[in-house]
């Protein structure tokens, strides 16, 4: 190779690593493993501040507290190259605040790209807005599908002022099989056992109230005990009074669909970005956009709202002793074990690494700690299969209760993990409750061994 070409090349290469720099987005090259061999600035500004100790040389590692689901999403894919995701949504802070006064992003958008079978790309952006303004869009949108679609398919349920059926009709027994014996019930005979609390209830009401309109999608209970996947979209009838509290003849009209077969068609779609790739639990995201919207009726009305952290006790231990895939899956025993004891209305997720959070709207600290024990017995008693399909193992849990000391997220979510600290340095294997004095005695991080 001559002089002049290999004087191109050079000029080529540095074209290229100026370009890399100066993307407008954040690019990072990586070995298959995640270690991180050119990174920009903007990748370095957007990570850093997830990377523990702030050490920025792995990829997988600096969002394994964020998208633990990543390393495990590219050691799987078998292509000797391609795209291994697209766009992938990862939800950073709880709350709105947060990123204010840090200056951070609330959401980030991943997409990696396997070159080789050596080398990734990831190009990372910060999408805040841009999830904002979607789920406007999606909200709008969903309002309209849920008038213009099916219209030939739905049950017309007239409510009172307190969500209680008014009137029987024929829609009602076509899409629920419920007869007039449903007149004079809560809405909830709707629901299956645990789907919605009678705070959400009347939450929806208020909602319907403030906006024209409230919709909902979730299982739903017909009257023969099957279930089925339903849109719900409750508004209140204008000629019911003046659309104020105290209104004696306020009332409501609920048209609520059966669209099963739509909501198949977009489950996979749905998992993807809001569900745990490990474990098939809610994912960060969809913690922190549902608990968004539980606080935000808890000021409205307030009532008791708990969170559970749950964290697997020797993980690494069971890791060295029977490799990765036995920590994997005793991650997955414990999230079945999750979605078996709480109920619908609770959200369950991955939060990273060998962390669970639940959430329990209108449940007090004495009733989280009931189903969080309840939990770690039944854990406890799993029994070891000797062919490696069951593992034994143990968790600790820390619960807290909002409170007017901690009204935010943020502040929920510590509590929750600093009683889970002191839940094992006293041993493990054991539920605790956040106190007072979690603030002053513990360390900041118990051992995890």
């Amino acid at each position: 190779m001559n002089t002049a070409n290999i004087d191109n090349i050079v000029t080529e290469h540095e074209a290229l690593i100026q370009f890399l720099y100066l993307a407008p987005v954040g690019l990072v090259q990586t070995a298959a493993d995640g270690a991180i061999a050119m990174i920009n600035p903007i990748s370095a500004q957007l990570l850093m501040p997830l990377a523990p100790q702030a050490c920025l040389d792995n990829l997988f590692d600096a969002l394994a507290g964020v998208a633990p689901e990543l390393r495990h999403l590219c050691a799987s894919f078998s292509a000797p190259s391609g795209m291994i995701c697209e766009g992938r949504q990862i939800f950073l802070h709880p709350d709105s605040r947060a990123r204010i006064k840090r200056g951070t992003p609330e959401v980030l958008s991943i997409s990696l790209l396997k070159l080789d079978a050596h080398r990734l790309m990831a190009v990372i952006a910060d999408v805040t807005e841009q999830v904002r303004r979607e789920r406007q869009l999606k909200q709008a949108d969903a309002w309209l599908n849920a008038i213009l679609t099916n219209i030939t398919d739905y049950a017309v349920v007239g409510l009172d002022r307190d969500g209680n059926v008014s009137a029987w009709n024929d829609t009602i027994g076509r899409v629920t099989r419920f007869g007039t014996e449903v007149v004079g019930q809560p809405y909830s005979v709707f629901f299956p056992d645990g789907g919605t609390t009678d705070a959400r209830q009347l939450d929806r009401l208020r909602e319907a109230l403030a906006n024209g309109w409230n919709l909902e999608e979730g299982p739903r209970l017909r009257a023969d005990g099957s279930q089925f996947w339903g849109s719900a979209m409750i508004s209140p009838l204008p000629d019911s009074g003046a659309l104020h509290e105290g209104e004696a003849d306020r009332a409501y009209c609920m048209i609520l669909r059966d669209i099963s077969d739509k909501h198949a068609a977009g489950a996979a779609a749905h998992s993807e970005s809001f569900s745990d790739t490990l474990t098939g639990v809610s994912n960060r995201r969809a913690f922190f956009d549902a608990a968004a919207q539980e606080l935000g009726r808890r000021r409205a009305s307030p009532r008791a709202t708990s969170v559970v952290v749950f964290d697997t006790d020797h993980l690494k231990s069971i890791n060295q002793r029977l490799g990765a895939a036995a920590g994997d899956l005793v991650l997955r025993q414990l999230a079945d074990r999750l979605r078996a004891t709480f109920r619908d209305v609770d959200v369950v997720a991955r939060m990273g690494g060998n962390q669970f959070a639940v959430l329990l709207p209108s449940t007090d600290r004495a009733g989280a700690l009931i189903v969080a024990e309840r939990v770690r017995a039944q854990v406890a008693a799993l029994p070891g299969a000797p062919d490696g399909s069951m593992i034994a193992f143990t968790v600790s849990a820390g619960v807290a209760e909002m409170d007017d000391d901690a009204n935010e997220l943020t502040a929920l979510m510590e509590r929750a993990e600093q009683a889970m600290r002191r839940a094992k340095q006293q041993g493990r294997n054991q539920v605790a409750g956040w106190s007072a004095a979690d603030d002053f005695q513990l360390p900041q991080h118990a051992p995890q061994l």
